[in-house]
């Protein structure tokens, strides 16, 4: 077999990468209209554009690019989610609460039911279960992370296969994620009319928003500032870390930085004066943060892991794309009220229900641009996909683990 030579990236050279795809992400949706009508980001366009040309160099045994990335890919990913916890007033707060409760119910039922689809779909293809388990919600709602952790379980309980498939899977659903949830948002918009903010039924829309006009323009001092301030939130997201490790509990960075953010907005909510222009420029950080961490993880894709995968598997992966587009649209977006924000959350849903949540962000924010933000949307969605799914999916995963092991005893029998 024909050896193909490893290129090592550096990280300087991988930023200069995911930034180059993004301009060419932009370049591609100026030209074609049909990327912005259905809302495909810019870096999810560029990125996955860069990823083929890759995969082609890879295939044609020419070069594999191996990318030094996953430091600063997660101090972006880190900067991200202060940014959307500072986003977070008071009034924010009061109001997810409730939607936070409904959709981290949501998300549990729908990484139950991606399970269930995979063992019936698997069943009908006369597919071992343990590995129609690794396209349900271990590598789906889970993500790269799940797939790595929980794939050994099933190696071990007999299917030497797992791992390969629940990365496929995995990748499989990054790339469906990024490519379905925009569309489907610009759908509901369009399907329920929801274009005009005065729909929404909000009173407190333009203190939920930020749109009021505080008739300052956002300057360097302003972007300045909101940099320390996230270098700031994610220090103190560390300590809230290494606080909670020192009492042997687990808790993810990121979800801390949000933390870490909320407390930075609660400090200037409580001083005098007008904020909304900062907040404005933490919100262009972040937006700027989760661009390039979605450019460099579709960059650094190993499209090749998908092209080992059988036909019951593609079957296998595409019943879990139909389900969630019908599962979403049928309760997540009614159950969230059936309003515009509901339908930017459940764009959201789709992205980290396939996907991951940089992935639900990235199409939220290519809905939003088209239309109007939503902050409660991006409030909402970072909690349940970041946190609290990840609790709940453990749960449920180990559960379904255990049935299939059952199956895959009387399977090999």
């Amino acid at each position: 077999m024909e050896e193909i030579s490893v290129f090592k990236v550096s990280m300087f050279e991988t930023l200069m990468l995911a930034v180059l795809a993004i301009y060419f992400g932009e370049f591609l949706r100026k030209k074609i209209n049909i990327l912005v009508k259905y809302c495909l980001p810019a870096s999810v366009v560029g990125g996955t554009i860069f990823a083929i040309v890759f995969y082609v160099l890879y295939s044609m045994k020419i070069v594999e690019l191996e990318f030094d990335y996953k430091a600063v890919n997660q101090l972006f990913y880190c900067i991200f989610f202060a940014a959307s916890g500072a986003a977070a007033s008071m009034a924010l707060l009061k109001q997810g609460g409730k939607l936070v409760l409904i959709f981290a119910v949501l998300a549990a039922v729908l990484a139950a039911c991606q399970n269930a689809v995979a063992l019936a779909v698997g069943k009908f293809m006369n597919v071992d279960p343990l590995i129609s388990m690794m396209t349900g919600s271990i590598p789906m709602t889970g993500g790269h992370g799940n797939a790595a952790s929980f794939a050994p379980i099933a190696v071990d309980a007999g299917a030497p296969a797992a791992m390969e498939v629940a990365i496929a899977a995995a990748t499989f659903g990054l790339i469906s994620g990024s490519i379905i949830g925009g569309p489907l948002g610009n759908f509901m918009v369009k399907r329920h009319k929801l274009e005009d903010p005065l729909l929404d039924g909000k009173e407190e829309k333009a203190e939920l928003t930020g749109e009021e006009s505080t008739g300052i323009l956002m300057g360097k001092s302003h972007i300045v500032q909101a940099v320390f301030l996230m270098c700031i939130a994610i220090g103190i997201g560390q300590i809230i870390t290494n606080g909670l490790a020192s009492i042997n509990v687990k808790f993810p960075i990121h979800v801390s930085c949000m933390f870490g953010g909320i407390l930075v907005r609660l400090f200037f909510d409580a001083k005098k004066g007008n904020h909304d222009v900062l907040y404005e420029a933490i919100d262009s950080v972040g937006e700027f943060s989760l661009g390039l961490f979605v450019s460099m993880s579709i960059i650094t894709m190993k499209l090749w892991q998908l092209s080992g995968l059988g036909m019951s598997l593609v079957v296998l992966l595409m019943a879990q794309v139909v389900f969630i587009i019908i599962f979403c649209y049928l309760l997540t977006f009614r159950l969230l009220g059936k309003n515009y924000d509901a339908a930017v959350m459940t764009v959201g849903h789709i992205g980290f229900g396939l996907g991951a949540v940089p992935v639900a962000m990235t199409t939220m924010q290519t809905v939003c641009k088209k239309y109007r933000y939503s902050k409660l949307a991006f409030f909402v969605v970072p909690v349940i996909g970041g946190f609290i799914s990840n609790i709940s999916n453990a749960i449920i995963i180990t559960k379904f683990l255990d049935i299939a092991k059952s199956l895959h005893a009387v399977w090999v029998g």
